[in-house]
C-alpha cells in the first residue's frame, strides 16, 4: 500500500526552530514495518506542491498530523487530497484528538486517530487495505482510538490504552525526510553544525497544569535507558547527528533512569555530541549531582517551565506543584555545573493582576537564564484554562490560525485583566529582561549575535516595540517549541 504522511505548512511570523516532525517519523516507521511504500511531505520544507506529490505518488492512504495552529491548514490539505485522489484521509495529532467530530465535518476527512497513533494507525491501514470505501465503517468498528464517518453519522470508538512498552516501537524513520533542509534545534542560539535530530525518551506527564492539553491519560511512561541509548547511538553513528534535542515533557520524573542514560552515553563515547533539553525539566526534581552527570554526558543546555514568579498563581491558577525556592535552587545548580538555561514564563494567566505579572518579570530577571521565553497565556481547547475562559471571560481569537504563541496580542480577556494590560506587560517583560546592561554585555560575547545580527535586531525591535492591539504591525515570534 502507498502511504503519504503530511505535516501541514504553518505560517509563522518569523523563522522558528525546524526539525523533522517526530510523530510522522514514528508513523513512517510503523508503515515501513508493515511493508508499505512510504512518502513524507513536510509542507514547511518542501519545494514541490502537495498537489504534485499526490498526483505523482497516487497514495492509497494519507495521514495528516496537526496541532491547534496547524489544524486549519490540515483541513485545507485534506480537501486538496480529496480533490485529486480517492485515498483514505486520516487526521491525527493533539487538536483532532481533542475535537474529533470537528475534523470529521471537514471535506475530505474520513478518519481521526485519537491519542497515541502508532497502534491505531497500523490496525486502520490493515483494515482498509484493498477494501472498497463503502465497506470501511464495518471494517473499523473494533479499532480503539478511532473516529470515522459512517452512514449513521460520526462514530467514535472507545479510547485506546496508552502504549506501556515503548521499547517495542521502531526507531523513527528519518530516511523519508529531507534532513538537509531543517535547521538546528535552536537556531537563535546555535550555529548550524550538521544534522540535528529530536529524541523522545518518555511519554506523558503525571502533572495537571491548567495550560497544558494532554491527549491521553496523565500517565508517565518511559523507555528503558538501554533502548534510549541504542537510538542515540544510531542517530550519532549511522545518521551522523551533530546535535540531539530531548523532547520529553517530563524527562526527569525517574532520577535513576536519567543517571543510567548519562552513564551509558559516557561509556559509549556518545557524550562528544552535544544535546539539549527542548521542553524542559521539572525544577523540583533536579539537583546539582543530576545536572553534573547530564553535563558530563554531553548536555549543554536545559530548560525549566517556571511560568510565574508569584506563588499564588503557581498554586491556585496553574496547579504547578512547584515553589519559587525550588526554581531558584534549580537555576543555581545548573549554573554551578556550567550548564546553560532557558526559562519559560507565561504572561496574563486567568486570575492574574498587574502585580502578579510584575512578580514574574522581576523573577525572570533574578533567575537570569540565557534565554527567557515570555508567552502570553493561550487557552488551547481541552485545557482547564480554556474551560475557565469560556466560563468567566471571553475569547478574542477568531480562528485556530491565531492560536500561536508570541503573536503580540492577548487571546482572551477576563474580569480585571484587560488584553491591553497583558500586551503591554508582555512587551515590557522582553524589554526589561533583554535590555539590561548586564544582559547586553553577555549577548555581545556570543558569536551567534554577530552571525545573525540583522535577525537579532529585527526580533528584538518587533518584540519590544512592535504594535499591539492598536494596530497590525509586524508580529514577533521567538523560537517556538514543537509539541
Amino acid at each position: 500500500m502507498r502511504v503519504l504522511l503530511v505535516a501541514p505548512r504553518v505560517q509563522l511570523p518569523i523563522d522558528t526552530r525546524s526539525s523533522p516532525p517526530l510523530g510522522l517519523a514514528y508513523l513512517a516507521a510503523i508503515s515501513e514495518r508493515r511493508g508499505d511504500e512510504v512518502r513524507v511531505y513536510d509542507g514547511n520544507v518542501e519545494r514541490e506542491s502537495l498537489e504534485a506529490v499526490v498526483e505523482a505518488f497516487r497514495p492509497h492512504v494519507v495521514g495528516i498530523s496537526a496541532n491547534t495552529i496547524q489544524v486549519q491548514s490540515a483541513w485545507r490539505d485534506a480537501a486538496l487530497v480529496r480533490a485529486r485522489s480517492d485515498a483514505a484521509v486520516v487526521l491525527g495529532g493533539p487538536h483532532p484528538s481533542i475535537l474529533p467530530g470537528e475534523s470529521l465535518e471537514q471535506h475530505g476527512v474520513d478518519f481521526v486517530v485519537r491519542g497515541e497513533g502508532e497502534e491505531t494507525w497500523a490496525e486502520l491501514c490493515a483494515a482498509i487495505e484493498g477494501a472498497p470505501r463503502e465497506s470501511w465503517p464495518d471494517r473499523v468498528r473494533a479499532i480503539a482510538g478511532l473516529s470515522y464517518r459512517a452512514p449513521e453519522g460520526p462514530c467514535h470508538n472507545p479510547e485506546r490504552a496508552p502504549i506501556q512498552d515503548l521499547d517495542r516501537l521502531p526507531f523513527p524513520a528519518y530516511r523519508y525526510f529531507r534532513i538537509e533542509r531543517y535547521t538546528n534545534l535552536q537556531p537563535t542560539l546555535d550555529a548550524r553544525k550538521g544534522p540535528s535530530y529530536p529524541i523522545l525518551t518518555s511519554r506523558g506527564c503525571p502533572y495537571q497544569c491548567s495550560y497544558c492539553c494532554q491527549i491521553g491519560p496523565r500517565r508517565w511512561r518511559a523507555r528503558s535507558p538501554e533502548n534510549v541509548v541504542a537510538e542515540w547511538r544510531w542517530l550519532v553513528r549511522e545518521l551522523g547527528a551533530r546535535e540531539i534535542g530531548v523532547l520529553d515533557d517530563s524527562f526527569n520524573i525517574d532520577r535513576e533512569r536519567v543517571l543510567r542514560i548519562c552513564e551509558l552515553l559516557v561509556k559509549e563515547g556518545l557524550n562528544r555530541v552535544p544535546w539539549i533539553m527542548i521542553n524542559g525539566m521539572r525544577a523540583n526534581l533536579v539537583d546539582e549531582e543530576l545536572l553534573r552527570r547530564m553535563r558530563e554526558a554531553g548536555c549543554i543546555r536545559t530548560a525549566f517551565g517556571v511560568e510565574s514568579g508569584n506563588q499564588r498563581i503557581l498554586d491556585e491558577v496553574i496547579g504547578k506543584h512547584l515553589t519559587l525556592e525550588q526554581v531558584r535552587a534549580a537555576f543555581r545548580a545548573a549554573r554551578a555545573v556550567g550548564m546553560e538555561t532557558i526559562g519559560f514564563f507565561i504572561i496574563g494567566l486567568p486570575g492574574e493582576t498587574e502585580e502578579t505579572i510584575e512578580d514574574t518579570i522581576r523573577f525572570a530577571c533574578e533567575l537570569d537564564p540565557l534565554v527567557a521565553n515570555f508567552s502570553m497565556a493561550m487557552p488551547f481547547p481541552g485545557t482547564r484554562m480554556h474551560a475557565t475562559v469560556m466560563e468567566k471571560g471571553r475569547l478574542l481569537v477568531k480562528d485556530y490560525d491565531d492560536y500561536a504563541f508570541f503573536e503580540g496580542r492577548a487571546a482572551f480577556e477576563m474580569p480585571g485583566l484587560p488584553p491591553e494590560l497583558v500586551e503591554r506587560k508582555w512587551k515590557e517583560a522582553y524589554r526589561r529582561f533583554y535590555f539590561r546592561p548586564r544582559r547586553i554585555l553577555r549577548q555581545l560575547g556570543r558569536w551567534s549575535t554577530y552571525r545573525d545580527l540583522p535577525r537579532v535586531v529585527r526580533v528584538a525591535w518587533r518584540t519590544a516595540f512592535g504594535q499591539g492591539r492598536s494596530g497590525e504591525g509586524e508580529r514577533a515570534q521567538p523560537d517556538l517549541l514543537w509539541g
